[in-house]
């Protein structure tokens, strides 16, 4: 499959070339960009992305307009960028036929993953992802990410406020999704201690874990008990 070509249409020229910097970082390189709803236009008919990255407010327009003639003739993934946080401009941006909406001020690094997971979505395979070398600098299984290098997680391309216990117990879970992990592994891999009984700590820092990942944690999908035997992480 071709390298996915990704348009960046956003007036600031600064932040265009710290995303695409992002993007390169994690193995892009197909990337155009444009400053304008016209120049966009033009950008999309002849450079054909496969991923448009598009700012809400342009010098010529909206990109709410760029998204609809977009619409018109295909479905490839849009994903916008705003400096309005407003919860109307979110579902405008969604019910016009974006895929995606990220807030300003934001991480290049959570463009970049917010990126991959929609490409992954459209059927694209996404550079830099692993699910079984763990020398890998980015590890995917399934809806989620880490960069084991900043010790970042995310799920469906958002970043997950997690504590540095958790991201050692997602890294667990990630390096062995559908596998029984015993309590006494975790334990030792995430403290660096024998387990010597420690089931609470774990029990609770497990339950806070469920309650940033899962849609329902206390029905949990992702992180399975197995009982007198341990963990089970189970990717959708």
């Amino acid at each position: 499959m071709d390298k996915p070509r990704i348009l960046i249409v956003d007036d600031e020229k600064d932040l265009c070339t710290l995303i695409k910097t992002a993007l390169i970082k994690e193995g892009f390189s197909e990337i155009r960009m444009a400053g304008t709803v016209n120049q966009g236009w033009e950008e999309f008919h002849d450079f054909h992305p496969n991923i448009v990255i598009l700012d809400v407010m342009l010098p010529d327009g909206e990109g709410y307009d760029l998204c609809k003639k977009i619409r018109e003739i295909s479905r490839v993934p849009v994903l916008f960028l705003s400096a309005k946080t407003e919860e109307v401009d979110k579902i405008l941006g969604l019910a016009i036929g974006g895929d995606d909406y990220i807030s300003k001020p934001f991480s290049p690094k959570e463009v970049a993953f917010r990126v991959k997971a929609q490409l992954r979505r459209a059927g694209y395979s996404t550079v830099g992802a692993s699910t079984s070398n763990k020398n890998e600098k980015v590890i995917s299984v399934g809806s989620f990410s880490i960069n084991q290098e900043d010790t970042e997680v995310m799920k469906d391309g958002k970043m997950l406020e997690l504590t540095a216990k958790e991201v050692g117990l997602m890294a667990c879970f990630m390096r062995n999704p559908n596998h029984i992990i015993s309590k006494e592994t975790l334990f030792n891999k995430v403290w660096g201690e024998e387990f010597y009984g420690a089931d609470n700590t774990l029990t609770v820092h497990i339950r806070r874990l469920r309650e940033k990942i899962e849609d329902t944690p206390s029905k949990p999908t992702y992180i399975i008990t197995v009982k007198g035997l341990g963990y089970r992480f189970i990717p959708k």
